[in-house]
């Protein structure tokens, strides 16, 4: 894609499901749609929202295929790589620039706690394997592995590997990053709860997903950042917060389709094993939407903006 940016919003979208577990395409699209319409600035695949390890990799051609034929160019339309063997990590880069993909967010070695060389060497491997800009998953919490300055350093003579999205939790590596490295890395947030944070401190985008059932107050909070209005972009991510909570939890993906159930963008069905939520958790969730739509801003004017 011409013009490519790391900036923005950019949903790590869901993947919608019908009741019997098979691909819902019109729920997906209708996501999609919305997310367009709201604003955003990037469409993330096959991430944990979007229940990677779970499609199977014709799944994720088709629903490759049908983010390109909506988005028209407009945006760019990113695939998430999350693998255990380096060939299958190179294999998947390839195909998704020839699928048509216009850049890449790649995540180190999955189950093998690798070090910091054969991170470096993976991450290598991927990128010397393909022409797509490409953003590395910095997130030890959840992933074990951290990907500090001196790999980032060693990572830098890789002209594709142009930014970073950062699930530390730690906002003074934003800091860090750019005191180290200036804006040879785009900083992207990737914790929900935090993007304020991250974008006052010179993140220039936000890989979000509370956006994929409430994208308008999504991109309203990035757009009043980036305008300096940061009492309006408080007073939406005041209000939002208790749903972005939702998003720092091993169910987020079970959390994330209630919330698009009760905005209508989406089924709400997860794929085995993951299962819908039930009982006193299931009711917790119904609760923080409930309060959440009740006080739902109106009348947002980022629109006006952008």
């Amino acid at each position: 894609m011409k013009n490519f940016k790391w900036e923005g919003v950019m949903p790590a979208i869901t993947t919608q499901f019908s009741k019997n577990y098979q691909l819902d395409i019109n729920a997906y699209k209708t996501n999609l749609g919305a997310q367009l319409s709201a604003g955003v600035h990037g469409i993330i695949l096959g991430g944990t929202l979007g229940e990677a390890s779970t499609i199977s990799t014709a799944e994720r051609s088709l629903l490759l295929k049908t983010t390109i034929e909506q988005v028209e160019d407009k945006i760019p339309v990113i695939m998430n790589i999350a693998e255990q063997a380096t060939a299958d990590a190179v294999h998947l880069a390839q195909q998704a620039e020839e699928e048509g993909a216009s850049g890449l967010m790649l995540l180190p070695p999955m189950r093998y706690k690798a070090t910091d060389f054969e991170t470096i060497t993976y991450f290598s491997s991927v990128s010397e394997s393909t022409s797509l800009p490409i953003m590395i998953y910095n997130n030890p919490i959840d992933y074990k592995i951290e990907v500090t300055l001196e790999m980032f350093e060693q990572l830098s003579k890789h002209k594709n590997i142009n930014a970073v999205k950062e699930s530390t939790r730690d906002t003074t590596n934003i800091t860090r990053m750019i005191n180290r490295f200036g804006d040879r890395f785009k900083i992207l947030c990737g914790v929900d709860t935090i993007a304020i944070e991250c974008l006052m401190m010179g993140a220039t985008g936000w890989v979000a997903g509370l956006v994929d059932a409430f994208p308008e107050e999504t991109v309203a909070i990035y757009t009043y950042c980036k305008l300096g209005q940061w009492e309006k972009a408080r007073k939406v991510f005041r209000w939002f917060l208790p749903l972005l909570e939702l998003d720092i939890s091993p169910q987020l993906v079970q959390n994330i389709k209630l919330c698009e159930v009760a905005t209508g963008l989406g089924t709400g069905y997860v794929r085995p094993p993951r299962l819908s939520l039930t009982g006193k958790a299931n009711e917790a969730v119904e609760n923080i939407i409930k309060k959440a739509l009740k006080t739902r801003p109106q009348n947002l004017d980022y629109k006006k903006y952008i």
